[in-house]
């Protein structure tokens, strides 16, 4: 983002800067830039904490800020009860190598098919022999004293069925409950059609719970291709972002690592995916590549796609060595100078040196603000050839001034 805006900004001022007819028309047509200079400099003007509503949280401190966690990355049949006992051996084998927190894979108690959803559906409310997966997710938890994000199974509810992820506590309670929000109906032709909607409903609320390894928020598979609502999590003190999910074969080495990558960096906190093996026989061939993602868009492990469980650490004191060393991510922190020099160069072009605290304002500087600028450094190049300062409240750049 930092090299796209300075090239924009390069773009702009260089070769040489001229003002011509039809740009002073379109000057004319906007606020004065003093007026703008005049709004970011007022105090009383601008309350960015104001801007959010329900306001932003900070961080939270975590029960735990290093633990193992674990990415179970299962083989799944058309066998339920199969599938329950591979599943149940794969925990427990993790929480013996010392995972606090383990994830499965989504749909891991059966065949991702719309034919099989409403067979291998369970009432989860009622529990028991209606619900033999959520039961054994439960006393495997309890047993372990562990943290379990439960992948996903198809949950029927009334007439509906739906795609939910359980997530249980140390002792065995259901501390929250993810029905997935954005439905997968995809049409690719001569590579892959698949319809959730035909089986499935949508589920209607974001899912963030405090666990004894953090706040964690929910989503499944394509739930993760949203950015708001990772964004809705950050903001509201998540340390750590959940996603169980199936990406295929046509999608997956496109967008799999990308996405997650993406969600962390955007939102700098970890994110971590947990997905079925690969069965080339299956009617939905999955892509694999359960994954952990850093605060920073890092990998921190990865496998391929056969069946295996990744250990990994997670250390949460990254978070805020990443937001506060790195970005800046405070929203309170987008304070900036920018300083501008004229180089004496053949051209007598202007060089832009952004000089910030971070990338993140330069995500808030809109295309217009950049025009304001470069209209200020021709007023202020008249009076001083060599040297130009130019404060952030006189650009127009002070919070909020600018969008992505």
């Amino acid at each position: 983002m930092r090299a796209a805006a300075t090239s924009t900004a390069a773009a702009l001022l260089a070769p040489r800067l001229t003002c011509s007819a039809s740009r002073a028309r379109l000057l004319s047509s906007r606020p004065p830039l003093r007026r703008l200079a005049a709004m970011a400099a007022a105090p009383s003007s601008f309350r960015p904490e104001e801007a959010r509503s329900p306001p932003a949280l900070d961080l939270p401190t975590p029960p735990l800020s290093k633990f193992k966690v674990a990415l179970c990355q299962l083989s799944v049949t058309a066998d339920k009860a199969r599938n329950i006992a591979h599943a149940r051996a794969a925990i427990e084998a993790a929480a013996a190598k010392g995972a606090k927190l383990v994830l499965l894979p989504e749909i891991w108690n059966g065949p991702y098919s719309n034919d099989s959803f409403p067979e291998y559906a369970e009432d989860i409310e009622a529990g028991g022999d209606a619900a033999p997966s959520f039961s054994m997710m439960s006393e495997v938890a309890r047993s372990l004293q562990i943290t379990l994000v439960g992948g996903s199974i198809a949950e029927r509810s009334g007439n509906n069925l739906y795609n939910a992820c359980c997530v249980f506590g140390s002792d065995g309670q259901l501390k929250g409950k993810h029905r997935k929000i954005h439905l997968f109906d995809i049409d690719i032709p001569g590579k892959i059609t698949f319809k959730e909607s035909k089986t499935l409903t949508a589920g209607q609320n974001p899912t963030i719970v405090d666990t004894d390894v953090g706040r964690i928020g929910i989503g499944i598979c394509y739930d993760i291709r949203f950015q708001e609502l990772a964004m809705l999590y950050a903001a509201r003190g998540a340390h750590l972002l959940c996603y169980p999910g199936a990406f295929n074969m046509t999608t997956g080495p496109l967008h799999w690592e990308l996405l997650q990558r993406a969600r962390a960096a955007d939102n700098q906190l970890f994110v971590a995916t947990c997905a079925p093996a690969r069965d080339a026989s299956a009617g939905y061939v999955a892509w694999g590549h359960s994954t952990l993602v850093g605060p920073f868009g890092e990998v921190i492990a990865t496998t391929e796609h056969e069946e295996a469980t990744i250990i990994a650490e997670i250390d949460y004191s990254l978070i805020e060595q990443r937001r506060c060393s790195e970005t800046g991510f405070s929203v309170a922190s987008l304070d900036a100078a920018v300083s501008l020099r004229r180089s004496r160069t053949a051209g007598e072009s202007l060089t832009l040196q952004a000089c910030s605290y971070g990338f993140v304002h330069e995500m808030h500087m809109h295309a217009l603000v950049w025009t304001d600028l470069i209209e200020l450094v021709c007023e202020k190049m008249n009076k001083v050839p060599h040297a130009v300062t130019v404060s952030a409240a006189e650009a127009g750049m002070a919070h909020g001034m600018g969008s992505s």
